[in-house]
């Protein structure tokens, strides 16, 4: 039914039948309360009593019978009073959060060129904020949209989302054009194109023909405009500064302009906060779980089913350990979360010699649950996370030389990393694709010259360069750029400094995952190369991030460096 007008007076929401009948449900303490709304709870110390309600209103007021003479309230007076009363009926929290949300000026967003080349969907990002893009804006979309990058396929994309946007039937520029309207229903605000000239008034010191003094100049002139309205939603508006250029944003700051730095392709806030794939146990854990725990076996783990407080903590695949003196250790990893109970399962003991892998033993705990991701052929992805020499690549080669070789369940090893370098770039590298790759694959030779060396053992000469002939034809290396379109199978896919992979690329890389092919991503967060990567919006803690929980993948993060002692005391204090 539709809803009555609201009341003209505040005191006026208290008719005199819903006064008689909160009387009455006072004198019935049985019967069913209403819960008031925020608004009443928030006026309960102004609202006016029944008496002054009746006098407002110029009738008298209707006084409560006893509750000897009283009626039995009927099931229809509860709906009666809400019909009655619609003020008192409790609003959905879901609407009110969304009137606060929506409640003052919008902000006005000035995205520089950087943003849209970063992240083409920045465009729909802001929620219910609108978007202001300059024209030298375009210009530079203009500038970037030829070649191949990364760069030039992020300007184009771009260039195609606002064509569809200024595309869509009766869209009006100058009104601004409905971020909402090619499907994106998170974005509420509008976009706005520079379609007039504005009373730029820049600093003499500042080029005026550069395109970064150019937006600044845009800006000054946006904020200059919405300051002095005074009409409309206008009023007081706040200009914003979006920008990935530190300096642009130094700038910006110097004019006395707002300026952001664009965070919504951030997954974390923070790189301490990334999951670790691994939890300790708390001390009183057996203690707690003494009677309420149930175990049992089968094949060579032991199983066990734990409640408690510590449940709502776990991730499926996640590894816990508990480890105190003159208490028996347990390392397990997390298979079942049912309600309020989770399924452990005891860890194969891979620090131990006769459980090594292509002649590498775990030498930590974190070793040892990388190696039984890494040999699990349930697990179909794998990221590794850790400073300099904590092992990943050669955990990962030995686990894949076994799995290749040995028991046959992978046709080959496919590698491949990131090709960013650390200081100057030394130019074009001759040969085929291996050729040009192989500078970049120092870590692989490394790595299997240590594997070859004790997988020969005795064998001379000789026998090591056979070994070194069979485990080079069972790995090939690949370029990145080349990875789109491809489709892998059965194949045990080594993806090298991933922290410097965007989350875009980390995607196209991870989708070439055929049937049988299980992928190990790499990398060291501290060490990002690449421009505008950060570690919260790395690939790698992109991927950590989405994946975890999902049975058929699994995390963990090496903290013990195992290269030497000059390494570890260099991580430490350089």
């Amino acid at each position: 039914m539709p809803l009555p007008p609201p009341p003209a007076k505040r005191g006026a929401q208290l008719t005199p039948d819903v006064i008689d009948l909160s009387a009455r449900r006072k004198a019935r303490g049985s019967l069913t309360k209403v819960a008031p709304t925020a608004s009443q709870a928030d006026e309960r110390d102004e609202q006016p009593t029944a008496s002054a309600v009746a006098a407002r209103s110029g009738r008298a007021p209707t006084r409560a019978r006893s509750p000897a003479t009283e009626p039995a309230m009927t099931a229809r007076e509860p709906a009666l009073l809400r019909e009655r009363s619609p003020a008192l009926e409790q609003p959905k929290p879901t609407q009110r959060a969304r009137r606060a949300k929506v409640a003052g000026p919008k902000r006005l967003f000035v995205l520089d060129t950087n943003v849209l080349l970063h992240d083409p969907v920045a465009l729909f990002r802001f929620e219910e904020h609108d978007i202001y893009l300059p024209m030298i804006v375009l210009e530079e979309l203009d500038g970037h949209k030829k070649g191949m990058t990364e760069v030039a396929r992020n300007g184009r994309q771009s260039s195609r989302l606002l064509d569809a946007l200024a595309g869509v039937k009766g869209a009006d520029m100058a009104e601004g054009l409905a971020l909402d309207s090619t499907g994106h229903a998170e974005a509420a605000g509008k976009l706005y194109f520079q379609t007039a000239p504005l009373d730029v008034t820049m600093p003499a010191a500042l080029p005026q023909g550069k395109a970064d003094n150019q937006i600044l100049g845009v800006v000054a002139a946006l904020e200059k405009l919405h300051a002095t309205a005074h009409v409309g939603a206008d009023r007081g508006r706040e200009v914003v500064l979006v920008s990935k250029d530190i300096n642009m944003r130094v700038k910006a700051r110097a004019l006395g302009l707002a300026a952001e730095d664009y965070e919504n392709d951030k997954t974390l806030e923070d790189g301490d906060l990334l999951y670790p794939g691994s939890l300790q146990l708390p001390p009183d854990f057996w203690t707690r779980q003494s009677k309420t725990v149930e175990s049992w076996q089968s094949g060579s783990s032991t199983y066990y089913r734990i409640s408690g407080p510590v449940v709502p903590q776990l991730q499926i695949n996640e590894f816990v350990y508990f480890e105190s003196p003159g208490e028996p250790s347990l390392y397990a990893r997390v298979t079942e979360i049912r309600d309020k109970t989770a399924v452990l399962r005891t860890l194969k003991d891979f620090t131990h010699l006769k459980n090594g892998v292509w002649g590498v033993t775990a030498r930590n705990r974190e070793q040892n649950f990388a190696l039984n991701l890494l040999m699990d052929p349930e697990v179909d992805f794998v990221t590794l996370a850790g400073t300099a020499g904590t092992g990943k690549t050669l955990l990962a080669l030995a686990s894949g030389l076994t799995q290749v070789l040995d028991d046959r369940r992978y046709t080959e090893i496919i590698m491949t990393r990131a090709t960013v370098s650390v200081g100057e770039d030394i130019g074009f590298l001759p040969g085929t694709e291996e050729e040009k790759m192989g500078p970049w694959m120092g870590a692989l030779d490394d790595n299997l010259e240590f594997l070859a060396k004790g997988d020969a053992g005795g064998a001379g000469e000789w026998g090591r360069a056979a070994t070194n002939e069979l485990i080079r034809s069972r790995i090939k290396i690949k370029s990145m750029n080349f990875m789109r379109g491809r489709t892998f199978l059965n194949k045990w896919i080594i993806i090298d400094e991933a922290q410097n992979l965007t989350p875009k690329q980390m995607k196209t890389l991870i989708t070439r995952a055929g049937p049988g092919t299980k992928i190990i991503c790499m990398g060291n967060l501290a060490q990002i190369d690449t421009p505008y990567l950060t570690e919260g919006s790395s690939g790698l803690t992109y991927a950590v991030d989405r994946f975890k929980g999902w049975p058929h993948g699994g995390h963990i993060t090496l903290a013990r460096g195992e290269r030497s002692r000059l390494a570890d005391f260099a991580s430490e204090v350089l």
